[in-house]
């Protein structure tokens, strides 16, 4: 199981990983090296310039950040950013706000560069997509009983779009962002019963653990996380990568979850095509049932207001 909470030592992140240096993986010593040498490097870099520039991957980057007791390269580097005295006013704004973006920028600069993000966000999900894997889901979603879907935080809207699509169409389907709530549904499932856990990170102990419980009474499981090797895919019977945050690494990248919000989308229409003649039908209900709801398409002037109504 992924730690949770740094490894202990004595002296600073850099002192302790000099000290347990030899007992890492080659992989991950070679990441040890370049950050003992050059210790500002993950406050002024990208997990991916990181990587290129100790001769390794992201994903070994990432285990690096879980060897040391850090859930993701984001807590590793804020870390190493405190010790070093680096967090002043523009750093800060790098790591919250993200590289791709300057507080001098024109409003038409960050309107073009926030696109070019998201576009580049939602093509990335698209090429790395396991379609395979997602018609799985689909499937088994149509042929369930029911359809637990847990999230915390951002994730948690994503989780109750999802269950909002598959409700309008008959599927039985709940959200939950509450980890009581979500524990005592998980353990009410079975092997009739798809559970879904939405966490960007992957590393959110509370949709884990419901994922986890869900798993253990047989539900089929599915995680939808932005990286294939995190703690809830490790827990998932099949797991749908979409894009990774761009650049810095945002802790509640929009783009990110416009990434998730196409793969939900992905998966409602694979739904509504297993169950086309019933998706139709239920479709049609509950648009009639709003319709006198919704105002006329035909425009109305709009009232004038006297002085005398204004006060």
């Amino acid at each position: 199981m992924v730690p949770r909470s740094p490894k202990t030592g004595n002296g600073a992140i850099v002192s302790r990983i000099a000290e347990h240096r030899d007992a890492m993986p080659v992989a991950l010593s070679r990441i040890a090296d370049h950050v003992i040498s050059h210790p500002d490097t993950p406050v002024a870099s990208t997990i991916t310039e990181l990587a290129e520039q100790a001769g390794s991957s992201p994903a070994s980057v990432t285990r690096f950040c879980r060897w040391l007791g850090f859930a993701g390269y984001t807590q590793f580097r804020v870390a190493i950013a405190t010790e070093l005295g680096h967090l002043e006013a523009d750093r800060a704004w790098r790591m919250d706000i993200g590289a791709e973006f300057e507080p001098s920028d024109t409003p038409e600069k960050v309107l073009r560069t926030l696109l070019n993000v998201h576009v580049r966000g939602l093509e990335s999900t698209r090429e790395g997509i396991d379609l395979d894997a997602v018609v799985e889901v689909a499937h088994a979603i149509a042929a369930s009983h029911h359809v637990d879907i847990y999230g915390l935080g951002g994730s948690g809207g994503i989780a109750q779009e999802l269950q909002r699509r598959l409700h309008r169409i008959g599927i039985s389907a709940h959200a939950w962002s509450d980890v009581h709530d979500g524990l005592a549904s998980a353990v009410l499932q079975d092997e009739h019963s798809v559970a879904i856990g939405v966490s960007s990170t992957g590393q959110t102990d509370e949709t884990v653990q419901m994922l986890t419980q869900a798993a253990e009474v047989g539900a089929h499981t599915v995680a939808i996380t932005h990286d294939d090797e995190s703690w809830i895919a490790t827990v998932a019977d099949v797991s749908i990568t979409t894009a990774a945050p761009i650049g810095y690494l945002r802790p509640d990248d929009m783009s990110v979850k416009h990434s998730q919000l196409l793969v939900v989308d992905l998966l409602y229409l694979l739904v509504a095509q297993q169950i086309f003649d019933s998706a139709t039908k239920r479709l049609a209900a509950t648009a009639t049932a709003v319709s006198s709801h919704r105002r006329p398409r035909t425009p109305h002037a709009r009232p004038q207001h006297t002085q005398e109504a204004r006060r």
